[in-house]
């Protein structure tokens, strides 16, 4: 992605195309943004933060597969029909954050918690890949 297409990301929209019955636009070509994260990593688990402004808990999907964990958030507030935009800063688009690892997250012990925007996610590393301490005789 180009500099200009970061700093002014409504001009690299893609065309949507339309659903044949209402014309509505399609959501898999809807654009999205990338959150920002932050991903640490200790010797049991790796913790993600995401900021995600405006998403509550009913927005915000999670899914965990093989060797990809995808964010994706919805934000809940939209603009009453009476008031008229001026400017605005931000893009009230969805967001979505794709993750590729290397299938060493143990899937089933994934904990994730939303609170005022921020998504906070442990993801445990398998046995396979913990570090351990081996006994010497």
């Amino acid at each position: 992605m180009s500099l200009f297409n970061q700093i002014v990301p409504t001009l690299a929209r893609p065309f949507a195309r339309r659903d044949q019955a209402n014309g509505e636009p399609t959501r898999e070509n809807e654009f999205t943004l990338k959150p920002a994260y932050e991903v640490n990593e200790t010797p049991e688990a790796w913790g993600l933060t995401v900021q995600l402004p405006g998403v509550t808990r009913e927005g915000l999907e999670i899914t965990a597969e093989e060797n990809v964990i995808t964010v994706k958030g919805r934000r809940a507030w939209t603009q009453p029909a009476t008031w008229t935009s001026l400017y605005r800063e931000s893009v009230d688009a969805p967001y979505e954050l794709v993750l590729e690892h290397e299938n060493n997250v143990d899937l089933d012990k994934i904990h994730a918690e939303l609170k005022d925007g921020v998504l906070r996610a442990s993801l445990p590393k398998t046995e396979a890949i913990k570090p351990r301490k081996i006994l010497i005789n």
